[in-house]
């Protein structure tokens, strides 16, 4: 879409220009070709290390040069969800935004601004030859989203500045100084399918339309998770009926909450109807529970053609698993300042099905490092308990905060200047590519801030216009001021 009306149209005009640019994570190829380019275009040193990270160094406007060199960085690649409804590649297909109010969306699929937006700002600082500032040095790093590739293949050296800015926050005003470790963690349950038994009757079980989200950010905001739902209706149906589970499809992403799901399964035939009743009760209880997070849940039960099933045993191992795993906030912060923020917590993230196994993928994340651990071994034990066959990653450390950084006093000082209140200094229970660079960078002093978004890592991911232009003009007093 144009961006003529949009402010500031310089970091909008950029917007557009990635959004029309595949980048889903992992396969950001031609949007490191865009940065190379761009950066050679204007003249200015740029390189590429070996894991994709770009480097763009800008030098300081006359009068500045003394001032210390400042990183500004983003991520280059975004979380990829539609609509199940809606045909989109995104290796090929340009995203379609639009703008509602006050607020910019695409059509059906995420926005990207997480953190396309963040990559436009930085871009129009670039390109920009009206603004003050001390060296800057742009950094992109690669894949994010999917194992913060980038941050961990960013190596001592790459990066020469004093002070960090990340442009990864979603809710303006909002100054973060400190972000959350995480770990991942995938069971394999293995088996040989077999056909039901005789006189056993097949049935499709769907929900749709859920609100999803990001799975650290809004993981306190009581959402209902597809996989968790359709577990927990089969573990009831198991225990009353003895169901053989056929397939369980639900989620995509590691990091986001699962919005929607199909489930098929086998019972006795002469049950068949107690099972349907069973599934129209159960969904109008679940709609009650959810009724204020989540107001547009489809639920749809049909019966469908026959296949091979799990072995018993493996059904039932799985569907105990999967309603027994843990789900959502396990410990809130105990430092009475920051008591509001989710110290620990789980997410099941997605559950796929194939011929002689299924895959479950769960990631934990915390601000205390020795609970992080004692979370990933919780849901590692229950995973092993039910059979299962668990893998592990390193994980990400946090990022702790600095009480003495004087990039913070600084950010805070031109904020209140600026838009006469205080912003709010916090932590936040997600992982940010902070906690990495402060493992390679110890001394580099560094904030995370960024406009307002909501709905991330699924199509209702939005961002709030005016909050560009309040971010636009706190970064370009930030860099005047450092």
């Amino acid at each position: 879409m144009k961006n003529a009306n949009l402010t500031p149209k310089c970091v909008f005009d950029q917007f557009a220009k990635i959004n029309s640019i595949p980048r889903p994570s992992k396969h950001e190829e031609k949007m490191i070709e865009y940065l190379l380019e761009f950066g050679k275009s204007h003249g200015f040193p740029t390189k590429v290390d070996e894991t994709g990270n770009v480097l763009i160094s800008k030098p300081a406007t006359p009068g500045y040069e003394g001032k210390k060199t400042i990183v500004l960085q983003s991520h280059m690649d975004m979380v990829c969800d539609k609509l199940v409804d809606i045909e989109f590649d995104f290796l090929k297909d340009p995203i379609q935004t639009y703008v509602d109010g006050e607020w910019m969306k695409a059509k059906g699929t995420t926005l990207g601004a997480d953190d396309g937006i963040g990559c436009a700002i930085e871009l129009a600082i670039l390109d920009s030859d009206d603004i003050e500032h001390g060296p800057i040095e742009c950094l992109f790093t690669r894949d994010e989203e999917t194992g913060l590739t980038g941050a961990f293949g960013l190596q001592a050296g790459f990066m020469s500045g004093d002070m960090l800015i990340n442009l990864d926050s979603e809710d303006e005003g909002q100054i973060f100084v400190s972000c959350a470790g995480g770990i991942t963690t995938e069971a394999h349950f293995h088996f040989t399918r077999e056909d039901a038994p005789a006189g056993y009757f097949f049935l499709q079980a769907s929900l749709k339309g859920l609100c999803g989200g990001h799975s650290g950010d809004d993981i306190n905001k009581k959402r209902a998770n597809a996989i968790k739902i359709l577990a927990r209706f089969l573990y009831n149906m198991d225990e009353k009926y003895g169901v053989r589970l056929a397939q369980f499809r639900s989620g995509k992403l590691h990091n986001a909450i699962p919005r929607d799901g199909i489930i098929v399964f086998a019972v006795p035939e002469e049950k068949k109807e107690e099972v349907r009743a069973a599934w129209n009760i159960f969904a109008t209880e679940v709609a009650e529970e959810y009724h204020v997070t989540d107001t547009v849940m489809e639920f749809a039960m049909e019966s469908c053609e026959a296949e091979t099933v799990l072995p018993e045993d493996d059904s039932r191992r799985f569907i105990r698993c999967m309603q027994a795993i843990d789900n959502g906030v396990f410990a809130m912060c105990q430092d009475e300042e920051i008591s509001w923020l989710v110290e620990t917590s789980s997410n099941v993230a997605s559950v796929q099905s194939a011929e002689e196994e299924i895959t479950v993928v769960a990631s934990q994340r915390s601000n205390v490092m020795s609970n992080l651990r004692n979370m990933a071994n919780t849901i590692k034990a229950q995973f092993q308990l039910a059979g299962a066959e668990v893998v592990q990653g390193d994980g990400y450390p946090a990022w702790k905060m600095n009480p003495n950084s004087e990039l913070t006093r600084i950010v805070v000082e031109t904020y209140k200047e600026l838009f006469n209140k205080e912003p709010k200094v916090l932590g936040i229970h997600a992982g940010l590519e902070c906690g990495l660079f402060s493992e390679r960078y110890p001394n580099m002093d560094m904030v995370s801030f960024g406009p307002t978004l909501r709905g991330v890592h699924s199509p209702d991911e939005r961002l709030h216009i005016p909050t560009v232009d309040m971010v636009w003009r706190h970064l370009l007093e930030i860099l005047k001021r450092v």
